[in-house]
This record gives C-alpha cells, structure tokens and sequence, in this order.
C-alpha cells in the first residue's frame, strides 16, 4: 500500500465532490478519522477510495453506499453457545460453598452469609 500525503487527499477529495454534488465538502477532522458532511468517520484509505469512485461518474447513491461501507471485515457467523452444565449438580458458586463448609463441622459462613 502506498503512503498516503493527507493534504493532496483531501484536496482531490473536495475537488471530486465539489464536482459531483455541486457544493464544497465540509470535513471535520478527529485523530486520524474524518468525517464528510457529519457522516460516518472515515479513514484516509476511504476517502481516496470515494475520490476513485467519483472520479469514475458512479452516481450519488452508489457513493453513499461506499461512504456507509463498515471498515472493517465482517466476521464469521458465531455458533450459538451449548450450555455449559456444571458437574456439581447445577448449584451455584455460593450453596456449593455452604455445601462443603457444613460438611466440615469446625467451619461456617461468615457473618450475614447464614
């Protein structure tokens, strides 16, 4: 991939979109993420990509599909979770506890636990 120069990227990015809408992008900045109009936040990567696409006479809706795009890469289906039985007879953390503290007959539960 190559470097990206951020301002040549953006001056052809408001070149092509002054040409396609007809009107002058407004672009806020926010670390390395920019937004075009107070859409979603865009990578440097992205608006390169929109420039190509514009450049290219793809119409308004295909240009807002793209910009709308996720970054990043959609993940697998996950399988549903099996449910995970315990080999204690299905008690929970605090009667299991009690459980083995009144089997010994020198402990108990502490304070406020009876």
């Amino acid at each position: 991939m190559s470097k990206l120069n951020k301002e040549e990227v953006l001056q052809q990015f408001n070149d092509a979109y002054l040409k396609k809408h007809g009107k002058a992008a407004t672009i806020e900045q926010k670390g390395s993420w920019f937004k075009v109009d107070g859409g979603k936040s865009l990578r440097l990567g992205d608006l390169a990509d929109m420039v190509q696409e514009m450049s290219s006479g793809a119409t308004e809706a295909e240009v807002a599909a793209a910009a709308e795009k996720p970054v990043t890469k959609k993940a697998a289906p996950k399988a549903k979770a099996k449910a995970v039985k315990s080999g204690n007879g299905g008690l929970s953390p605090k009667q299991l506890w009690a459980q083995k503290l009144a089997a010994n007959k020198g402990n108990a539960l502490p304070r406020g636990q009876r």
